[in-house]
């Protein structure tokens, strides 16, 4: 079983957030996965520069599935867990609820790859980081 935290976020949406249509744009959703991602990370005592064994991580896949509109100040909340995990790799679940009717209105995954960033590889992911996302 891999590490899940609940609530590791909270957003309200911002004028920028907003696209031409009057609600949350692709782009901020993406920020949104990443400000979550930064976070829960920063709870397990990592950042994405840093996982241990000098690597980082480097962003290769991501999927963005808007549920309901998404409108200028709306308040929501994020939830993230870790799902697939290989040698060198492993996957974020997201999943965005409005705050005011409890609605998941955005969820996705990202695929992100160990890399050392002074070799420019791919490297593997360290048992340090794979001890902290068991549970």
């Amino acid at each position: 079983m891999w590490l899940s935290k609940e609530n590791i976020a909270r957003f309200e949406v911002r004028i920028g957030d907003i696209n031409y249509g009057g609600h949350l744009g692709n782009d901020a959703a993406l920020l949104l996965f990443q400000d979550a991602r930064i976070r829960f990370l920063e709870s397990i005592g990592f950042s994405e520069k840093h996982i241990g064994d000098k690597a980082g991580i480097i962003l290769s896949e991501a999927h963005v599935y808007f549920r309901k509109e998404i409108f200028l100040h709306d308040e929501l909340l994020a939830d993230v867990a870790v799902t697939e995990v290989t040698t060198s790799s492993f996957e974020l679940k997201y999943s965005i609820k409005r705050t005011g009717d409890g609605a998941e209105v955005l969820n996705g995954s990202t695929r992100l790859i160990a890399f050392d960033y002074e070799r420019k590889k791919v490297t593997r992911l360290p048992e340090a980081f794979l001890t902290a996302i068991r549970r």
